[in-house]
């Protein structure tokens, strides 16, 4: 019988493309998604999967899943600042009660566990790059906050049940993921300058554009989900790119890479943004055996043939 698998936030971007390597390798997978965020289109080719089925739930507000299961993965919670600074209370209800329900489900079945955690629980770092043993810097009571100790605050469930040995857990750190189904508007930096250059508006750069950042491509991603799923391991574990960039260069290659006409526009830097963003990735390489195989230039160029497909007439 093949491994029964659930993942919350399974018709965002990253959940979808998780789902679908799931099915791809023999799993049966089970999607909880409210589409708060999440958007049928990413699943709509999975519906007819015989080993695929959604629930539509809120998870921070309990689901029932029947029958066997042999994870849970948590990937549900508002992750792009437009959407988690639009949501506060759902985001911050969706890390605390959400994670609790998933926690508890996973018990009752005796399943695995994986946190889907981020890279925002290291704030502002003070330590470069930064590795899973930095305790971070986090403002706890600005805007973001309510993204960044959510996800503090799951971490610190997870390992409570860990310790009470009630739950096999997992955690992974995700920094910056880019790739197919980023919404158009979901103000993440790569989508925001692919659609911005596809249709001739001025690319907006906050700050000085120093500010850096380390992307990964989606399929990276989701490789790098899996081994810590099938690993056994506790984590927390960083998966990302260790490859820096400054948002000036990323906004200059895909002006590029699109043949756009557009300028940079300068605007002032967002609340608490972080100026630097970049993995340690010693765990994930030594235990996982795992790192990042897709060049930038290339990830953009697929990122930006799916945005294009996306906007239809709007792209110039």
């Amino acid at each position: 019988m093949s491994a029964r698998m659930v993942v919350t936030g399974g018709a965002g971007f990253l959940g979808s493309h998780l789902c679908e390597h799931l099915l791809a390798r023999g799993d049966r997978v089970v999607c909880v998604d409210d589409f708060s965020t999440g958007v049928r289109s990413n699943i709509q080719s999975l519906i007819a999967h015989p080993n695929f089925s959604l629930i539509e739930a809120d998870v921070a507000c309990g689901f029932t899943v029947e029958g066997p299961i042999s994870a849970v993965l948590h990937l549900a919670s508002p992750a792009s600042p437009i959407d988690y600074l639009q949501r506060p209370l759902e985001t911050m209800a969706v890390g605390s009660e959400g994670t609790r329900q998933c926690l508890e489900l996973a018990r009752d079945r005796g399943a695995r566990f994986l946190m889907a955690s981020t890279s925002e629980v290291y704030g502002e770092p003070a330590q470069h790059p930064q590795s899973e043993s930095y305790w971070g810097n986090v403002n706890p009571i600005g805007p973001r906050s309510v993204y960044d100790e959510a996800k503090r605050f799951s971490e610190a469930l997870t390992m409570a049940y860990h310790r009470l040995k009630l739950v096999d857990v997992a955690i992974v750190r995700i920094f910056n993921t880019y790739g197919p189904r980023l919404r158009p508007g979901d103000g993440r930096v790569v989508s925001n300058f692919i659609v911005q250059a596809l249709t001739g508006q001025d690319l907006t750069v906050y700050g000085d554009g120093s500010q850096t950042r380390s992307l990964c491509y989606v399929d990276d991603e989701v490789r790098g989900i899996v081994a810590m799923l099938d690993s056994g391991l506790v984590g927390p574990v960083n998966l990302g790119n260790p490859e820096e960039h400054s948002v000036l260069e990323l906004a200059q290659m895909v002006i590029a890479i699109t043949r756009s006409s557009s300028k940079i526009a300068y605007k002032e830097l967002p609340a608490d943004d972080p100026t630097r963003r970049c993995p340690d990735i010693s765990v994930a390489t030594r235990d996982l055996s795992w790192q990042p195989t897709v060049e930038l230039s290339g990830g953009l160029v697929r990122t930006t043939d799916w945005l294009r497909g996306e906007l239809g007439s709007k792209a110039i």
